[in-house]
């Protein structure tokens, strides 16, 4: 597979994109990028005024995007429905969902519906929000739902005997299997996608270890973090915008397929330029995955 090249992608224009957690990091790298490619971009996120600084700062650096703000906080499936009532009664069309947002290693917390918290915004919401834009999506051409997981999916496990972690809590086992369910999940959405005789493709990507937000949660102190910072630059962290990248591949890539993977190239996949990856044998079990999706029917309550 050749390598992506954001630069020889035609324009977008035309195209519609929702970003979650657009503001910063990941998302607000893959919305600037396809602000560029001319496509219009909502920037769905949690904090309004961090939203509105992250439009002003894509429209100075590409004075002619389209960009529309929309609050959404993926840890409540009430503001998850909301969010998706007012795009559907706002837009015709929905060309790329890119299921960006996420938390990583918090304290233990359980959301209004009784998720542990890592689970509400990484999956469920993503789960929900999925769902009921889906119609939109497979009504639109050549449309793309892009899911992002993570390198951590590979320690990861669906414990259904302690879902949200309740019995016991360890902040990076909550995580991975978080994103092991994001894996999972955009990987049976491809296969019922494929059985509905749908255009739309679902794929997944992960940036490897890159310089966001989410590293702020991790157990190392600040003060170590901020002193090893410099060698884990050279060595194994890298850029939020060279983080983007996989995401972008998916979302834009013309030489992909559904349930294509995507994350860098280089040492373990934490960091380099974007190709196709492989996953674990456990993301690909379509027996676990199907039992996921039931239980996340039931717990987001919905049916498709």
């Amino acid at each position: 597979m050749a390598t992506f090249n954001i630069h020889i992608i035609p324009s977008q224009k035309g195209r519609i994109a929702i970003v979650t957690g657009a503001n910063n990091g990941l998302g607000y790298e893959t919305a600037l990028a396809l602000a560029k490619k001319d496509m219009k971009v909502i920037l769905a996120c949690r904090n309004l005024a961090k939203a509105e600084i992250a439009k002003q700062a894509i429209c100075k650096e590409v004075p002619q995007a389209e960009i529309d703000i929309m609050v959404i906080d993926l840890s409540k499936l009430a503001s998850v429905r909301t969010f998706a009532n007012a795009f559907l009664e706002k837009y015709t069309q929905l060309d790329i969902l890119i299921n960006n947002a996420g938390i990583m290693t918090p304290p233990f917390s359980l959301s209004e519906e009784g998720f542990e918290s890592q689970m509400a915004a990484n999956y469920f919401g993503h789960f929900l929000l999925t769902a009921l834009l889906l119609e939109m999506l497979m009504k639109t051409p050549h449309s793309r739902i892009v899911t992002l997981s993570s390198i951590a999916h590979k320690t990861g496990k669906i414990n259904f005997d302690d879902l949200q972690s309740q019995k016991k809590y360890s902040p990076m086992v909550a995580y991975s299997q978080s994103k092991l369910a994001c894996l999972m999940f955009s990987y049976e959405l491809q296969r019922r996608l494929t059985q509905m005789g749908s255009q739309t493709i679902s794929l997944a990507a992960h940036p490897g270890i890159s310089d966001t937000n989410l590293l702020k949660n991790t157990p190392i102190p600040n003060w170590l973090f901020d002193l090893f910072k410099p060698i884990m630059n050279l060595t194994f962290l890298q850029s939020a915008k060279a983080g983007a990248e996989p995401t972008l591949y998916a979302a834009l890539g013309e030489d992909v397929k559904g349930g294509d993977y995507f994350g860098p190239d280089g040492f373990n996949e934490m960091r380099g330029r974007a190709k196709k990856v492989e996953s674990t044998p456990l993301s690909k079990d379509e027996t676990l995955a199907k039992k996921l999706w039931e239980v996340s029917e039931r717990l987001c309550k919905i049916r498709q």
